[in-house]
């Protein structure tokens, strides 16, 4: 089975993205250079928001996700994998981690990348307040 969701959101110029273990797309559109997990603002969904088709997936133990960082006409792909612990519940933040680590806010885990790790161009396209971002997130069972 695959599941798809789209989160759109926008660039800020206060993206550093300089975490080395988690990345983070959030719904707030303020950010302080002291939040360098995040890589997008303004988005249009948290975990909560998600179809339940997506999330009851996603806590699949099997769960792939396939996440695409879509910049303008540069693009990123994230492994990560779901869990039966994940809640989906936070209505503002969805967190990307390396670790296993597991919170409302935890989207994925197991990540093969954290924000640290994006490519530089793409991180500077993100630093853009009025650059879109498109959040492809496929999961896999």
């Amino acid at each position: 089975m695959r599941i798809t969701e789209t989160i759109l959101a926008k660039g800020h110029e206060n993206i550093t993205a300089t975490h080395k273990t988690t990345f983070e797309i959030t719904k707030e559109n303020r950010l302080t250079k002291r939040g360098n997990c995040i890589i997008a603002v303004s988005a249009n969904k948290a975990p909560a928001d998600l179809k339940p088709e997506f999330k009851s997936a996603l806590k699949n133990e099997n769960a792939k996700l396939t996440i695409t960082i879509k910049v303008g006409n540069l693009e990123e792909i994230v492994q990560a994998y779901g869990n039966p612990k994940l809640t989906l519940s936070s209505r503002t933040e969805a967190v990307i981690r390396k670790s296993s680590y597991i919170c409302n806010r935890t989207l994925a885990i197991k990540a093969d990348k954290a924000a640290a790790n994006l490519s530089r161009k793409l991180v500077e396209k993100l630093k853009n307040p009025k650059q879109k971002v498109e959040i492809k997130l496929i999961v896999i069972i």
